[in-house]
């Protein structure tokens, strides 16, 4: 790639200096020693030691599955997931899951087969575009050998998540206050906007009563139905803001979020259920946008009352291309070095793994934009990679023109016809050869010793003989 493509002050941010620090916390954080015996193998054979799978997770989210248009896109698409990604975020957003009240989409109907999106004319404006039926995506990860994280259990947000339905037994005139508009302040209109929730509570108690209940059991229904066979779940997103704004108070039955309204104290009784009902071995995680002070605030306080939180969840997202091209062309500090690692180790609660869970890079429509946004992630993920809290990165639209509506159309790691861009070449780089061991060492007094990237190793001896070992 031409370095030259990147502003002069982009390099004097992403320097030498840095590059070597990030060299050694990486070999620091994300490597560790071994010793294997083998005994009755001479000193001075030689033993090839092949790296199988990392530790670290490096997902996307699956929400394109047999939805490109044709076999030869889909099955592009689904190599990726095994030799690229080892974790797939799949999609269980309430609206689409269940878009009819008591009828959840558990299995797939023609209109989720390959061959409906193959001939359909019009793909974006299917209601289940991007929303691929879960128990189809959980048979082919498990086919894949990869890890499998839902997402997500609770989320206030009436655009992408909570169904219409919730609100059937609302009287007419609460019914025009529902929102339609994306994520964002003001949602309160008409005479929500002047009750406090005692009121609400007051005015509608059957509503409230039903409204809560439908949430948690949407958590009992999926726990019984996937629980034993998602690795991980982001059981609350994007509350952090609600925590900060004091709109979750604890023995209210409603809370008035900044996106509409949610069941009172929903982040702590969400977990808790979650515990209860989920396998032991289940990831609990929590996921936000809002990483800031106030949300390692909400983290610590969940974990004081006894919630289980497994990992933190931290989304980056650069939707204008604008913002890449200025930060690639050395006009702005947005997202330097410094404020990517403070954005992790600033915020990390409880000593709680870190997922940076969503991230989206754009390229600029530029003649230099993809070389541009390759540099960006390159860069990106190893300062990422470095940090001593990090489990794991998930990069969110793997394809061009395929995020959801009003997210850019150039944030993929191919265009749309499944051709690589050069962000996909940069992400491999980093995946299949920077951060991957693979040595031939000789046999030195019954053993060899290495140090390796963390993950499944294959040990192969002279002989022809194999071991497996995780380091």
């Amino acid at each position: 790639m031409n370095k030259a493509c990147m502003g002069d002050h982009f390099w004097e941010l992403w320097n030498d200096e840095l590059q070597a620090q990030i060299d050694r916390d990486i070999e620091k954080n994300r490597k560790a020693d071994a010793s294997i015996d083998l005994s009755g193998v001479a000193d001075g054979e030689m033993v090839k030691i092949e790296q199988l799978t990392h530790s670290f997770i490096f997902g996307a989210h699956i929400f394109n599955f047999d939805q490109l248009g044709s076999k030869e896109c889909n099955d592009k698409y689904k190599e990726l997931y095994g030799t690229l990604f080892n974790s797939a975020t799949i999609p269980f957003y309430w609206k689409k899951f269940e878009m009819k009240k008591g009828k959840p989409r558990h299995e797939a109907s023609y209109e989720d087969s390959e061959e409906f999106w193959n001939n359909c004319p019009n793909p974006k404006e299917q209601p289940h575009w991007r929303r691929p039926v879960p128990s189809t995506l959980i048979k082919f990860c498990k086919e894949k050998g990869i890890r499998i994280h839902g997402h997500p259990l609770t989320w206030s947000n009436c655009n992408w998540h909570v169904p219409h339905w919730l609100t059937d037994k609302l009287p007419e005139e609460y019914k025009k206050t529902i929102p339609s508009a994306p994520r964002g302040n003001g949602y309160l209109m008409g005479k929500f906007a002047e009750m406090s929730p005692k009121e609400i509570e007051a005015d509608l108690p059957e509503f409230v009563e039903e409204f809560n209940q439908l949430h948690w059991n949407r958590i009992i229904d999926i726990a019984e139905k996937y629980g034993d066979d998602v690795d991980s779940w982001d059981v609350v997103n994007e509350s952090g803001d609600d925590f900060d704004k004091g709109n979750i108070v604890e023995d209210d039955l409603i809370c008035k979020s900044t996106c509409w309204l949610m069941p009172g104290d929903y982040t702590f009784k969400s977990f808790k259920l979650a515990q209860e009902k989920l396998p032991d071995s289940a990831k609990l995680n929590i996921n936000d946008w809002y990483v800031c002070a106030g949300y390692k605030r909400q983290i610590e306080s969940l974990m004081e009352r006894g919630c289980k939180i497994d990992n933190q969840g931290m989304q980056m997202h650069l939707f204008n291309p604008k913002d890449c091209q200025d930060i690639a062309e050395g006009r702005s500090d947005l997202k330097s070095p410094t404020e990517l690692r403070s954005m992790v180790m600033d915020n990390w609660a409880c000593g709680l793994p870190v997922h940076l869970s969503e991230i989206t890079l754009t390229s600029p429509q530029t003649p230099d934009g993809e070389e541009q946004q390759a540099f960006l992630l390159r860069n990106f993920y190893r300062l990422w990679f470095s940090l001593e809290p990090m489990m794991g990165i998930t990069w969110w639209n793997v394809v061009d023109d395929c995020g959801a509506p009003g997210e850019p159309s150039f944030s993929g790691l191919f265009h749309r016809d499944m051709t690589p861009k050069k962000s996909y070449y940069a992400l491999n780089d980093l995946i299949n050869k920077e951060w991957k061991t693979n040595l031939e060492l000789p046999v030195e007094g019954g053993k060899v010793c290495f140090r390796g990237f963390r993950g499944k190793y294959k040990i192969t001896l002279p002989d022809g003989t194999e071991k497996f070992i995780e380091v």
